[in-house]
């Protein structure tokens, strides 16, 4: 198959552009300086602030999971085995923390979770064609590494990307056997 571009022929080999998307899992105030913060964790900031804005300069889309508890958190499973509560609701904790909040827009799309993966992000997806999903934030070996598996499962085609340099936990040994994991399910690793 040709297609006539100003008076000349170039051959279609599928689309023209990959559709990406950034998702952005739980860049949120008590991740980095609140009830679960943790020291690094607020260093990601600027960086996927940068990366929200790169995608955006490029038209790709970007979307955001918010790990999202009511009053009653430790009356559920996670509350018994976590017992700090977070991310309730409404609460300065809960919301997107300093240029990376600034940097959503009113249209992005906002998943709210309250457990480490999302089906409705599964869902949604499976309802999107992209060709590459990279994630960034926190934690690399709960959240992250939950909702990329859930990624690659609604999107099996597709690239899954995750930025070593945008994301961390605060544990350094789990951080990185979860970025060697990453790779084992084969997703792309990247500045580690």
């Amino acid at each position: 198959m040709f297609i006539i571009f100003f008076g000349g022929f170039f051959p279609v080999f599928g689309r023209f552009f990959m559709k990406k998307l950034l998702l952005v899992v739980d860049y949120q105030t008590d991740f980095v300086n609140g009830a679960l913060g943790f020291p690094g964790a607020e260093k990601l900031d600027s960086l996927i602030a940068k990366k929200i804005a790169q995608y955006r300069s490029k038209r790709g889309d970007v979307a955001f999971t918010m790990d999202t508890h009511q009053t009653n958190y430790l009356d559920t499973q996670e509350g018994r085995k976590l017992p700090i509560p977070h991310c309730i609701q409404d609460t300065a904790g809960w919301t997107l923390y300093g240029e990376t909040g600034r940097a959503a827009a009113a249209g992005d799309v906002s998943i709210r979770k309250s457990s480490f993966p999302s089906l409705e992000l599964g869902n949604w997806l499976e309802e999107k064609e992209y060709d590459q999903i990279e994630l960034v934030g926190l934690v690399s070996y709960m959240c992250v590494l939950s909702n990329a598996i859930i990624a690659k499962a609604a999107l099996p085609e597709a690239e899954i990307l995750i930025d070593a340099a945008c994301t961390a936990g605060p544990d350094q040994t789990l951080h990185e056997k979860c970025l060697d994991l990453m790779e084992s399910l084969q997703m792309t690793v990247i500045n580690r």
